[in-house]
């Protein structure tokens, strides 16, 4: 059983909707956040032991013209997995993905003020002792779980193998 409950993300992720809706663009909710890895291998069994699920493997590679088009490259083959924390195919996905050609290069944000994306923040159930779970499995922490004055908002800050950071949340604002 995982203490994982899903991404967490503001704004509804309805996907119910009428026939005048079916002809106007409108946002649905978030399908996935990429996180590009040096190593597959070594991450994916990092987010496995936080609870994550492969309910879509790509790791046989994938290639294509319209790929690359589509990322702005001119070329990609690249290996990965799509991550969820449950089987609704509506629940927001990681998508955990290898570079092949070109490489996967850089590190992540050199600090969380950057601008952009800089941290992945998952939704928990008992936080404190998943935090204890994971620190006893030498998990990279930035800090102590801290409680948001005022709330029941709880989050701690962590890194992947490759130094994205992800956060733990439990709790409302």
């Amino acid at each position: 059983m995982t203490m994982l409950e899903g991404l967490f993300f503001f704004g509804s992720t309805s996907l119910d909707s009428t026939d005048d809706e079916k002809t106007t663009p409108m946002l649905e909710g978030l399908f996935h956040c990429n996180v590009n890895v040096s190593d597959l291998d070594r991450s994916l069994p990092f987010y496995e032991m936080l609870g994550f699920k492969v309910i879509v493997d790509f790791r046989d590679g994938m290639s294509s013209p319209e790929l690359a088009t589509a990322l702005g490259l001119s070329q990609a083959k690249l290996r990965g997995v799509h991550l969820s924390v449950g089987d609704d195919p509506t629940l927001t996905r990681i998508d955990l993905v290898e570079f092949q050609d070109p490489k996967t290069a850089g590190k992540p944000y050199p600090h969380l003020h950057h601008t952009g994306i800089n941290r992945i923040s998952i939704r928990t159930k008992n936080l404190k002792q998943m935090y204890e779970d994971l620190k006893a499995k030498k998990v990279n922490f930035l800090s102590e779980p801290v409680t948001l004055p005022g709330t029941d908002f709880t989050f701690v800050c962590f890194t992947d193998p490759d130094g994205t950071v992800l956060q733990l949340v439990e709790g409302n604002l």
